[in-house]
């Protein structure tokens, strides 16, 4: 029988770096897809994990609901994730002003769905680029969202408005011009 989060958290609390290893495989897929959707680089995307799994690891004593355990890991990667976010907004600013924020790195143009989407989904606020990805690819509801990232209900709900509104925008005009 498969152990259950609850279970893996209790053995790795235990000192059994096995159990840890089981949970992290069992949620590594959805974390690493969130952190390179958001960052946008798989570099800064798997630094970003490794940073948030070294800090669940010394914090998993911390972890109140063993059972919510992916929540938990959400939360310190979209914490990381920020951060890594900021560092990099600052250094561009000081580099080359607030203009470079806004421009999106030109790709070649195929007819790739998934390329127009990466490309759309860059291209949106960070904050509304946070909410879509953890509603619609992570699938957690808005109040699992907002304790994962401290913001509102509402707040959400009109940045995962705002995004749809953009995205469906970005790709009709973008299949319209073909």
């Amino acid at each position: 029988m498969t152990p259950t989060d609850a279970e893996l958290v209790a053995r790795a609390r235990g000192g059994d770096r096995q159990s840890y290893a089981a949970l992290i495989e069992r949620h590594r897929a959805s974390l690493e897809r969130y952190a390179l959707r958001l960052l946008g680089e798989r570099e800064e995307a798997e630094e970003a994990l490794q940073d948030t799994l070294i800090r669940a690891w010394a914090a998993l004593s911390q972890c109140a609901e063993p059972d919510r355990v992916r929540g938990w890991l959400f939360r310190i990667l979209v914490n990381r994730c920020r951060t890594r976010l900021a560092r990099a907004n600052r250094l561009v600013r000081g580099a080359a002003g607030d203009a470079a924020l806004a421009s999106v790195p030109a790709a070649p143009r195929d007819d790739g769905w998934q390329e127009e989407l990466t490309r759309a989904l860059a291209a949106l606020p960070e904050e509304q680029r946070e909410a879509f990805l953890l509603k619609h690819v992570e699938a957690f509801s808005y109040e699992e969202m907002a304790e994962l990232t401290g913001q509102s209900v509402p707040a959400l709900k009109m940045r995962v408005s705002r995004a749809c509104a953009a995205l469906r925008l970005r790709l009709e005009e973008v299949y319209r011009g073909r």
